[in-house]
């Protein structure tokens, strides 16, 4: 939902005030009193590479404290057509089969 709100935005990026209007206005869940999705919104955009934090410029017209968020240039692939494909979580394995190979002294 985060990188929605960034590829709706006119510009490709976003402030953090902003993706939480965002949700907001898109999503009833984000309108109650309930605010610790705040936390999950700053958490998933500090800690997943797929999101770029891009400093404000003072001349741009919106100076200030924070930053702009935008959707890193290599990571744009895994929000097309509305989907996203979720990352596996760190030291994940996918499980192999093995097939055993043939015994030659019959155990």
């Amino acid at each position: 939902m985060t990188a929605m709100a960034i590829k709706e935005s006119p510009t490709g990026k976003l402030t953090l005030s902003e993706i939480y209007s965002f949700l907001q206005k898109r999503f009833e869940f984000f309108r109650g009193p309930y605010v610790g999705w705040k936390n999950s919104v700053r958490h998933n955009l500090s800690l997943n590479e797929c999101f770029k934090k891009l400093p404000k410029s003072m001349s741009v017209g919106k100076p200030g404290k924070g930053n702009y968020w935008t959707i890193e240039q290599n990571s744009a692939y895994m929000f097309e057509d509305e989907a996203s494909l979720r990352r596996r979580p760190r030291g994940y394995r996918s499980k192999l089969k093995v097939k055993p190979y043939p015994s030659t002294n019959g155990f």
